[in-house]
């Protein structure tokens, strides 16, 4: 089994980071046969602009751009991605956002038809999100901002393409202390991982 962690954030030195590292530690440890990538959008300086090559493959006119193939098959080789990042204005950070806009491209990740049907392509892949914030969960119930953001991800994007959710995570501070139970859960999510792709396996 392999697992794919991608995360969005300039500073290496963030919790983001950490969780990540500590995802990525879990699995390991839980299952040492179980690979896992981390890929640092940020540090590897991924540009998340959409171009003329971009829209020329949207529109099937033309193969994506180097770097977009490059992504694409780093997810191909991944029987999970994880996306970890921080939450900017009830969202992702733009540059992640720009990876899927460039990455989740149409006859990659959903093919819309001539005749305006979509189908999805994504179904082998699962997917887990998980977002960092330091509002507490009461705002994101009394806003809605966790049903916003449950709408614009979980369905708007990977449902989309017939990714399975595996798990939607969001770690804030409450009444536990944090950041320490940001990094625990993140090392249970990290075993949930390794435990899903034993059972698979087996």
């Amino acid at each position: 089994m392999r697992t794919l962690i991608v995360l969005s954030h300039p500073d290496e030195n963030s919790l983001t980071h950490a969780v990540a590292g500590r995802i990525a530690e879990a699995v390991k440890a839980t299952d040492p046969t179980h690979d896992v990538e981390v890929a640092d959008i940020a540090k590897e300086g991924f540009d998340p602009r959409w171009s003329e090559a971009d829209i020329a493959a949207f529109r099937k006119e033309a193969a994506p751009p180097a770097d977009v193939l490059a992504e694409q098959a780093r997810i191909d080789r991944a029987d999970t991605l994880v996306l970890v990042f921080p939450i900017y204005w009830w969202s992702m950070p733009g540059q992640l956002k720009g990876w899927i806009d460039r990455v989740f491209t149409n006859g990659w990740a959903y093919d819309e038809g001539a005749d305006g049907k979509v189908s999805k392509l994504l179904g082998r892949l699962g997917v887990r999100l998980v977002a960092i914030g330091a509002a507490d969960e009461d705002l994101y119930q009394r806003r809605d901002y966790a049903g916003a953001m449950r709408t614009q991800m979980d369905v708007g994007i990977f449902d989309y393409c017939g990714a399975p959710l595996l798990g939607s995570d969001r770690l804030l501070p409450g009444a536990a202390l944090y950041p320490q139970s940001a990094l625990d859960r993140a090392g249970e999510i990290g075993r949930e991982i390794a435990a899903a792709g034993r059972s698979v396996a087996a």
